[in-house]
Parts: C-alpha cells; sequence; structure tokens
C-alpha cells in the first residue's frame, strides 16, 4: 500500500503518519506523488568533527514495531546543492537512526548515500547514480539492517549492511533535505511498510 496515495492533513493520523518538522509547503499530486518544498540548510547529521550537527529536516513518519521492509521510491531533488536529498530513514532519536539517501553529493554527481548513526554520523557514498527514479528500502531483522536500492522496485542491491540496537518502536519514514543550499523541493512517488522478516538481509529479500 503506498501511504501517500491522496495524502491530506485528514488523512495523515488515520495511516498512522507524523510530520517532525513539518515543511513551508507539501502537496498530494496526482499519482499517489508527495511534493515537498524544502527550507534552507537543514539535515540530519551527527559530524565525527563536531562542525555540522544538525537534526532538522522534514520527515514524515510511523511508529513501527518489529521487524520490516520499507521502501520509498524517490526522484532526485530539483536542485544540485551539496547534501540535497530524498531520504528513507529509521530512527529512535536524534543520536540513534540510519538513513539512505539519493542525493547530490559534494561532487556534483548523483549517489546512493548511506548514514548510520550511533551517537556520531558514519557517513559513506555507494554507488554512483543518473537514474531519474530510484526505490530506496531498508530491512529490520531484529538489530541488524540492510540498506538498498533499486532501478526497478525488484533488482535490490546492497548498500549497507549493520547492527544498531534500537528499541520498538522505532520511527520510519521520509526525509526532504538540503544541509547547505537555499532549499530545493523533492519528490516521494510512494511509501510502503510491510512487517515482515526478510530471508537474507544482504539480498534484502
Amino acid at each position: 500500500m503506498n501511504l501517500l496515495e491522496n495524502l491530506s492533513e485528514e488523512t495523515l493520523k488515520t495511516r498512522g503518519l507524523s510530520w517532525a518538522h513539518v515543511p513551508d509547503v507539501w502537496e498530494s499530486l496526482r499519482g499517489g506523488t508527495l511534493h515537498v518544498h524544502v527550507p534552507a540548510r537543514v539535515d540530519y547529521f551527527q559530524d565525527p568533527a563536531g562542525v555540522h550537527v544538525k537534526d532538522d529536516a522534514p520527515y514524515l513518519w510511523s511508529k513501527v514495531n518489529g521487524d520490516f521492509v520499507a521502501r520509498a521510491h524517490v526522484r532526485p531533488p530539483a536542485t544540485r546543492s551539496g547534501g540535497d536529498a530524498a531520504a528513507l530513514m529509521v530512527r529512535q532519536d536524534a543520536g540513534h537512526w540510519a538513513k539512505l539517501c539519493y542525493e547530490y553529493t559534494s561532487l556534483g554527481n548523483l549517489a546512493a548515500v548511506s548514514v548510520v548513526t550511533n551517537g556520531i554520523s558514519d557517513d559513506a557514498n555507494g554507488a554512483d547514480l543518473a537514474a531519474v527514479e530510484v526505490w530506496l528500502q531498508v530491512c529490520r531483522v531484529g538489530d541488524l539492517f540492510g540498506l538498498h536500492y533499486a532501478l526497478d522496485g525488484k533488482s535490490w542491491r546492497l548498500v549497507r549492511y549493520f547492527k544498531l540496537s534500537m528499541p520498538d518502536p522505532v520511527q520510519v519514514g521520509l526525509v526532504a533535505q538540503c544541509p547547505m543550499g537555499p532549499g530545493t523541493t523533492v519528490d516521494w512517488l510512494s511509501f510502503s511498510i510491510e512487517p515482515r522478516k526478510v530471508k537474507d538481509l544482504r539480498a534484502g529479500k
């Protein structure tokens, strides 16, 4: 089920969705797309150097217990400032979370970027991509997680496999970030959460 289909202020609660740092403008478009206007200099990052510490980007999330598979179908941000991204995140609190981003990197290219935060963020650029749309996936099995991307929503490629202890419930949702630029827009085409356990976290299925 696409949780973004015909989303409105009225249907947010019935679908168990909440905003953290509500964007100034968000609108539901035809086909289940959610269009978000992202303010300037917002992000989620706990910089190992202590310089860039942010926890303030628009985040649409739902509470989830136990093992799950969460998927988001996204387009790249409209602008190309370093760090502009559409992301899928699982989160306990400001010091414990992980996100998978379709991001314009500081090198000027699009990539699958993962960040795992356990007090301090561990940031890693993954595969370079140049797709108009990308599927992002987060799978949980206990305290183990797999982050994946796919160009077709079926053929999953591993970005990161890791352990992060987070008690139930956790937040799972969509992030729209613009850490260095003057603001941007992001399109989320779909978002789903399934309460199930994958057989192989590396394969994502």
